[in-house]
């Protein structure tokens, strides 16, 4: 078994459009997806792109993806990476791939000196939070994500 981690590029929308479809039926929310491969293409390699994505390979197959932006935390006065979405199909889990995925993340964070690693996961998911006890993380214990979207999104930028 051969597996590699690598920097998504142009022509791999399709794949990544794949794996986002899978995550949300994981996720249980099957029809919440409205990317497609063309706003793929234009937000990830556009020329001056805010969103990244790596993708995990298993004998040439993609079946892992880590899709991230960057961040401000003004307390560090540093940026951080978010990770939006990890996802590692079935197929692929417990290979190692996830912890791949994320070090790999690791590795960018530092490089672009970011003071941490951020992310949100869904309260249900127990094997995910054991994962990430696992690697070190921990929940960020007073902070409740909060989200405006839709009509109330539209009413707030009418002013």
């Amino acid at each position: 078994m051969t597996i590699s981690i690598r920097l998504a590029e142009p022509g791999d929308e399709g794949e990544i459009l794949r794996m986002v479809i899978a995550l949300a039926v994981y996720e249980r929310e099957p029809d919440a997806v409205q990317a497609t491969v063309d706003s793929l293409r234009t937000t990830l390699f556009c020329d001056n792109p805010q969103v990244f994505a790596h993708l995990a390979e298993m004998d040439g197959e993609v079946v892992g993806l880590a899709l991230w932006l960057l961040t401000y935390s003004t307390w560090t006065g540093a940026p951080s990476l978010y990770l939006e979405d990890l996802f590692v199909a079935r197929r692929a889990r417990g290979t190692g791939l996830g912890r791949a995925l994320l070090s790999t993340l690791a590795r960018e964070a530092k490089a672009r000196g970011c003071a941490r690693m951020d992310w949100a996961v869904l309260d249900w998911n127990e094997k995910a939070k054991d994962f990430y006890h696992h690697i070190g993380a921990h929940h960020s214990q007073g902070w409740e994500p909060w989200r405006i979207d839709g009509e109330a999104l539209d009413r707030l930028a009418e002013g």
